[in-house]
């Protein structure tokens, strides 16, 4: 099973304030979308907070330290052994967040998803330093403001060596 992150960082790592991302970027939601489409997708409780339901086409599984939590749409585990055991045989799954879920996860993660968003914004959650000796980038595709998009950013996909 190949572990992916897909994620979206400022230029300095950050990925949030307040429980919300920092830009609003519809070339990268549409780019979110089209990789995790018809996949399993594994988020922190927070994170699907922030995103207030389950993204259709999708599975869904919430990390979460409540036992008690029940959030329909999805299936609730309480560690990513646990998300990762409900998804054997499944060819690709993709870790969506948040910080913490990423932090632990990077270890046994083979591919990330990154757009890289070329700004810096006041945030309080970043994303753990990748150590790019570790990874090859296998593609990458810049992309300049727009009309809809009002930041330069970069999708990039790299590859564990």
């Amino acid at each position: 099973m190949i572990i992916s992150i897909v994620v979206a960082v400022a230029e300095d790592n950050a990925i949030g304030k307040d429980n919300q991302l920092l830009w609003h970027l519809p070339a990268d939601l549409k780019h979110f979308k089209d990789i995790t489409s018809g996949h399993t997708i594994i988020m922190g409780r927070k994170t699907y907070d922030s995103i207030g339901r389950p993204l259709p086409n999708r599975r869904n599984i919430v990390i979460t330290r409540n036992p008690e939590l029940e959030i329909p749409g999805t299936e609730i585990t309480n560690s990513l052994e646990a998300a990762l055991a409900l998804t054997e045989g499944t060819q690709e799954v993709f870790i969506i967040g948040g910080a913490e879920l990423y932090r632990h996860a990077l270890a046994a993660t083979n591919r990330i998803y990154l757009t890289r968003v070329h700004q810096t914004y006041e945030a309080d959650t970043f994303f753990p330093e990748i150590n790019l000796e570790e990874w090859n980038e296998v593609s990458i595709e810049k992309h300049l403001p727009d009309e809809k998009n009002k930041v330069a950013y970069t999708f990039s996909t790299l590859e564990r060596k």
